[in-house]
């Protein structure tokens, strides 16, 4: 009976301890806001940086030449202007 008594407090304990539960997560900060919400605080903070003059707005030529790094990087700089690979 000793041993009842004793493992009962220690399931108890290790029920409701966050490292114990496999497969769920404590939704913190961000995620646990509306999407409202999210959207709100964002929106802020890029107001903010704009009136503090360090928000940056692509012009089409700026747009073009960063999307353009991109494709070279996702493909590692190799073009398919042959058709063949």
């Amino acid at each position: 009976m000793a041993t009842a008594s004793t493992s009962a407090p220690a399931a108890a304990k290790s029920a409701t301890r966050p490292a114990n539960r496999v497969g769920t997560k404590s939704r913190r900060g961000f995620a646990a806001m509306s999407p409202e919400t999210q959207r709100r605080i964002a929106s802020e903070g890029g107001k903010a940086s704009h009136a503090s003059g360090r928000g940056h707005r692509f012009s089409a030529e700026e747009a073009r030449d960063a999307g353009r790094k991109g494709g070279l990087v996702s493909r590692r700089g190799k073009t398919n202007t042959s058709g063949t690979k």
